[in-house]
């Protein structure tokens, strides 16, 4: 979306991290001003600030804050043509250890910055990155095992994913925390007329992502492999999700943005869809080839609340929103295993340096 004569900044929270500093760079490359609200808390994301103000001098502002704090969020809020909201605690391993604080950062977090954008800038756009989590361990499906990992049984849900109207089901801290902050979002559009929108995210992958064990295990697999450390598979790692690549997620969203009348007050599913859909065991003989060598695995017992198969029907975000074809997974995770050779490559050669 190019900019318009309209000179205030687009507010990304959590604008610091893999999403919104990918969302940031197109934005401000199509001549828009960028409000990063982030409270750096993920290690390593000041490299995507450095990145973002080297390459976009005079349209990057950084503020340093948490979520929760009430005063700087309405401030922030209400010189803000458009809210994309990012923010969040992101990992269900780290809500089971502190649930009090998962909930406080992305339930109470999100609803305070909808009370700022009710009170102080009430025409905003506000688009919330949700995740298909909220749709519970999808445990009643019945599942076979087939070569290419699981796969459900019921062909319409395999061959298309599954679509908005399945039932809510919230499982972990995490899965309730999120699917109330993806409530409030709807809700404040119905009770407050706001111009607010959920994109329900499956996972996605591609540069600037840091991954680790319990988040953006697309890049963490390939950080492993790449290093020659093994992959801790949990559970028999024939489970399947649909990945997209983060330069379609940022068509997705600057789409919201400028269709946002129209999807106001819906929840969209946003994810690869079938022709993404890849085991773990898949990916990983993938990254095998990618980088030549075999990589190690070792095995571990499942973890709570993990869906052993996730596909998302995104048919209803790419007719609303008119959005391609998303790009195969073997050409984004190539790129995205280039790119991380080359960023651990300078980061090594940087700590040497000092």
């Amino acid at each position: 979306m190019k900019a318009d004569r309209d000179l205030r900044p687009v507010l990304i929270t959590g604008g610091a991290g893999f999403i919104g500093a990918n969302l940031a760079d197109r934005l401000a490359s199509a001549g828009h001003r960028v409000l990063l609200y982030d409270a750096l808390a993920r290690p390593g994301v000041e490299r995507n600030v450095d990145w973002l103000r080297a390459r976009h001098r005079g349209q990057i502002d950084l503020r340093i804050v948490d979520i929760r704090e009430e005063a700087p969020l309405s401030a922030a809020v209400g010189q803000a043509k458009a809210v994309f909201h990012f923010a969040a605690q992101v990992a269900v391993t780290t809500s089971l250890s502190d649930p009090i604080d998962d909930f406080e950062t992305n339930a109470a977090g999100t609803l305070r910055l909808l009370e700022a954008v009710r009170r102080h800038a009430p025409e905003t756009p506000l688009i919330f990155a949700s995740t298909n989590k909220v749709y519970g361990d999808l445990a009643d499906l019945e599942l076979a095992l087939t070569p290419g990992g699981y796969r459900p049984l019921d062909r319409r849900i395999a061959e298309n994913g599954v679509a908005e109207q399945r039932p809510l089901d919230f499982h972990s801290p995490y899965g309730c925390s999120k699917g109330a902050a993806d409530q409030y979002v709807l809700d404040y559009a119905r009770s407050y007329g706001l111009r607010t929108a959920v994109m329900r995210m499956s996972c996605i992958y591609g540069q600037r992502q840091m991954g680790n064990e319990d988040q953006g295990w697309v890049a963490h697999f390939l950080i492993r492999a790449l290093r020659g450390e093994p992959i801790t598979l949990y559970g028999d790692g024939h489970q399947v999700r649909d990945i997209l690549d983060v330069s379609d997620a940022v068509d997705a969203y600057l789409a919201a943005w400028a269709h946002i009348d129209r999807i106001a007050g819906q929840a969209l599913n946003l994810g690869g869809g079938p022709r993404n859909a890849v085991s773990l065991r898949t990916l990983i003989a993938h990254i095998g080839r990618l980088i030549g060598s075999e990589v190690e695995l070792r095995q571990a017992p499942w973890r709570k609340g993990d869906q052993h198969w996730f596909v998302a029907d995104s048919r209803a975000a790419r007719a609303a929103l008119g959005l391609a074809e998303p790009r195969a997974w073997r050409e984004g995770v190539a790129d995205l295993a280039a790119w991380l050779t080359d960023e651990h490559a300078e980061v090594s050669a940087q700590v040497a340096a000092q």
